[in-house]
Parts: structure tokens; sequence; C-alpha cells
């Protein structure tokens, strides 16, 4: 049963394993590059696993002690996890102790493949979402780690290695953006940005804008939806 499973999971991670393996290293490197041990990469995404917040964490760690400002950084950044939690209640109905790793491991992509995968018939289900949960993070935490270690074997000017994450967003952008019927919400998020920019400067701009945005979201939901379906 576990075997069934493990073979029918594996082939739906193979692209996640692409992806994970090229961020994750890069993510390793910056970490390293940035004065840190390949311990921390290792133990924050292995315990953390959110790779955006994962580099985030960088500067966070780097910065002056700021509590406050990093709990709410990580909130917003990270808030989409409670849509996707409770997208999945009923799916993680009876996979018993499993529910818990199904929960913490869950990110992006793992939410994608256990939502919208269809199981085959043979192979648990439980099982099923459990190896694929297991092994992106296998995955993302492998590349971490390797990329923290041969940080300090490369010899070539690492400095610009950071921007892969925003290279990531600006692609993920660019993808909603051509899916999307209308631009308004994109738009919205481009005018607070700049706002917010301009208003609090570079270094304290992020949450601020995030901020404002989601608060912006929240009270025209209902006149983006309607505009979506008049579409």
């Amino acid at each position: 049963m576990r075997l069934k499973a493990l073979k029918a999971a594996f082939p739906s991670t193979l692209p996640i394993f692409t992806g994970f393996w090229f961020l994750g290293m890069a993510y390793g490197i910056y970490m390293k590059v940035s004065g840190f041990s390949f311990i921390y990469p290792m133990l924050m995404s292995l315990l953390i696993f959110g790779g955006s917040l994962e580099f985030i964490t960088v500067e966070m760690l780097l910065s002056p002690f700021a509590p406050m400002q990093v709990f709410i950084m990580a909130l917003l950044i990270q808030a989409r996890h409670l849509f996707y939690g409770i997208s999945m209640l009923e799916k993680f109905k009876g996979t018993g102790w499993k529910k818990f790793f199904l929960i913490f491991g869950m990110c992006d992509e793992t939410f994608s493949v256990n939502y919208t995968v269809k199981i085959p018939e043979d192979a648990d289900k439980g099982w099923f979402m459990l190896w694929v949960t297991w092994l992106n993070q296998l995955y993302w935490v492998s590349a971490a780690t390797t990329g923290g270690l041969i940080g300090s074997l490369l010899k070539f000017d690492t400095n610009g290695i950071s921007f892969v994450m925003t290279a990531m967003f600006v692609v993920i952008f660019l993808e909603q953006w051509l899916k999307e019927k209308n631009h308004i919400s994109s738009l919205m998020g481009i005018v607070v940005s700049i706002i917010c920019l301009i208003c609090f400067g570079a270094d304290s701009f992020m949450i601020p804008t995030m901020t404002a945005i989601v608060i912006i979201l929240a009270l025209s939901r209902n006149k983006l939806v309607e505009k979506t379906c008049d579409e």
C-alpha cells in the first residue's frame, strides 16, 4: 500500500524537484555568502519550509532585532496558507496521524498536486498525499543544504544571487497577468507599492504595502468578483 502510493506520487513531484533544486541551491548559496553556516539553510528549510519567507529571513537576520516586524512580515507573506488549509479540510479527512505532517509540510506546489491530481484507485489517499508532501520538502531541504555546503567553494562573484527570488516573483506576476481577464487587482498592487515606496522608503515600505493591499482587496472583494463574472 505504501509502496504503491510512493510509485504513484513520485512522478507528480518531478517537475517540482527541478524547480526546488534550482531555487533551493540558490537560497543555500545566498545564505552561505551572507555569512551563515550551512546549518542555517538546512534547519530553516526544514522548519520554516517557505521559500519566499526564507529568502526574506536572510535580510531579517542581518537587520536590527525587530520581532514584531518579523512576525507581521511572516504572517502577511504566508497568510495564503490559511486559504490552502481551508480548501484541504475535506481531503485530509480520514488520514489519521498523517494529517499533522500534511498540514505542516503544505507549500504552494504540494497544495497544487494534492488538490488537483487524480489519485489512482489502488493507491491509499493518505499515503499518496504524505509522499508528495515529504518528497517536496526533501527536495527543498537537500537543495538548500547542498547550496550552503558548496557556497564557500564557489570562486566566481556571487553578488546579486538574491535576485533569483525577485526574478521568481516577477515570473509569477507575469503568469498571473496573462491568466487574468482583467488586471484591476494587479494594477492596484503596483500603484499601492509605488505609493508606499515613496511614502515610507525602500527599507520600510514592504509591511505597509502588504497591509494596504490586503485591506483594499478585502474591502473591494465583492466588486472585483462582480467585475470578473460580468466579463
